[in-house]
């Protein structure tokens, strides 16, 4: 099936088709830097490291950009709260956030652009907008005058009116509507300022994603992501002075991801991710509920100490992208539970191929994996079911890139390698090589589409081998000692060993020639 996105813009799924064939421009709102990040701030960056990783994939050339919003307000408090500057501050969160994406294995955006690298860009929009009579200067400000555009509010559906009720429109008197918003802040004393036309001050937030978005990808991009949250006034604002510029469509497609949630939290969104009713309605109920630093959210590093990032990412791609995200302690147990049998598989894998899965070199491009082919691998069945598991996901991921479809047949993927294992008494001694072979092929099929997710692209990092090698010891003497009490049929001492070693998540394998170990 053709690749079809969900656009916010016309509240349905539309054909994908860019600006440019076979190019792709693509803009993601990023983080205002003035506290370090928690778990809400991955959710954008690793779905759209998704989505870049599947139209890459797809054959297309991708360029990512993800803002950091280096000056605010926030950042201003925040750097008098802890006696130091705005650019320290920024500077050090901005690490912080950094640090969190190489974690989380998203490694695939192509431009960082800070806002005050480009200040003089947005000068530029800005003029053209007064020089245009979409814009006016009001006592050392800039304002966007939303009445002279015809279409202001395309995007959230809203009437002038209706976007005012239950909002808080930039005060000042002189304004020639309330819902007008600020380009340009005239300097306030003791604040960092920049020089302009209009006499010192700082830009309006949504005014610097425009001019960062339109120096690095141009007038015209294809996507336009960010959270459910910044659907208005952010997203709705960035588009209306961009395409007021202009005088060209700001972006093809706005995806909008829904937000982190407390599970349990009053507000939560359920249900599947089609429903095209009332998103400023769905917008207020997930805001309502949605994870932040306002909220308790502590830092993200702080959650890596207790929960792998691999099995972080799983949790976030295994909900479509439009769905809000239920997160709880408790889910991402959950979550790595099941990840297990994955780690059984690949060690199974290397024990019966002498390979690990992780060094498998599988098809980076749809037309590269369908060259390849299955059909020579013989066990025709086996071949049959590999080829039907991958199109699936292929299929998930063509329909409004649904990662929570594709994590569902990474999963059947495993059933079925497993069932073959099985069938062909792989796991015994001299296996057969054809066997082998097509077992290699079906694991380098899991390999490609799993590198898709971004997910099992190198082995869990393991403790120090001084520990692990103590720890191997000890386990190899219980293991002895449960195996003497079973030769000696003293079941009850055999049962109590494995019992307690379930208690601590240790678990026991039966083999017909050993017996193996592992956490978890």
């Amino acid at each position: 099936m053709p690749l079809r996105v969900y656009n916010t813009l016309s509240r349905q799924k539309e054909d994908f088709q860019t600006v440019e064939p076979g190019r792709v421009k693509m803009y993601l709102c990023g983080p205002t830097v003035y506290k370090p990040s928690h778990i809400g701030h991955m959710v954008g960056p690793v779905i759209f490291d998704t989505v870049k990783r599947y139209l890459s994939y797809s054959g297309f050339q991708v360029t990512w950009v993800v803002n950091i919003t280096d000056v605010d307000d926030k950042i201003i408090n925040r750097a008098k709260e802890l006696n130091s500057t705005m650019a320290a501050v920024a500077k050090d969160v901005e690490q912080d956030y950094f640090d969190n994406l190489k974690t989380m294995g998203v490694d695939s955006i192509d431009h960082f652009p800070r806002a005050t690298e480009h200040i003089r860009e947005m000068h530029e929009i800005i003029a053209t907008l007064i020089e245009k009579g979409y814009a006016y200067p009001l006592n050392g400000d800039i304002y966007f005058n939303c009445t002279q555009d015809a279409d202001y509010g395309k995007l959230s559906r809203r009437s002038l009116e209706e976007m005012l009720s239950g909002t808080r429109a930039e005060v000042n008197d002189g304004k020639k509507h309330p819902a007008d918003f600020a380009l340009w802040k005239g300097a306030k004393p003791g604040e960092p300022s920049f020089d302009s036309p209009w006499g010192p001050g700082r830009p309006g937030w949504h005014i610097e994603c425009s001019a960062m978005a339109r120096k690095i990808l141009g007038d015209e991009i294809d996507i336009h992501g960010g959270g459910l949250d910044l659907m208005f006034p952010h997203h709705e604002n960035e588009l209306a002075q961009s395409e007021s510029c202009t005088g060209k469509p700001f972006s093809r497609y706005w995806l909008h991801n829904g937000l982190m949630q407390s599970s349990g939290q009053a507000g939560k969104v359920g249900g599947g991710h089609d429903k095209h009713g009332d998103l400023m309605a769905e917008k207020q109920q997930q805001e309502a509920a949605k994870i932040s630093k306002s909220t308790g959210a502590g830092p993200f590093k702080d959650l890596l100490k207790t929960h792998h990032a691999e099995t972080i990412r799983f949790f976030l791609l295994a909900t479509h992208y439009r769905s809000p995200i239920d997160f709880s302690d408790e889910r991402l147990q959950e979550t790595e539970t099941s990840l297990d049998g994955f780690t059984r598989l690949f060690e199974t894998f290397e024990r019966i191929s002498g390979k690990s899965c992780f060094t498998l070199s599988a098809s980076t491009t749809r037309a590269a994996a369908e060259a390849q082919g299955l059909l020579s691998l013989g066990f025709p069945e086996f071949v049959k079911e590999l080829a039907a598991l991958r199109q699936r996901f292929l299929d998930a991921m063509d329909d409004d890139f649904n990662t929570g479809g594709a994590v569902g047949v990474l999963f059947d993927l495993r059933k079925t390698l497993n069932a073959f294992i099985g069938d062909q008494k792989l796991d015994q001694a001299s296996p057969k090589p054809e066997a082998v072979a097509a077992l290699t092929a079906g694991m380098t099929v899991l390999k490609e589409l799993s590198n898709i997710l971004g997910v099992f692209r190198q082995p869990k990092a393991k403790s120090d081998g001084a520990d692990d090698a103590l720890v191997d010891g000890l386990m190899q003497l219980i293991i002895q000692i449960r195996a003497d009490a079973r030769k000696a049929k003293n079941f009850a001492v055999a049962d109590l060993i494995r019992k307690n070693l379930t208690e601590l998540k240790i678990t026991l394998e039966d083999r017909l020639d050993q017996t193996l170990w592992r956490r978890g």
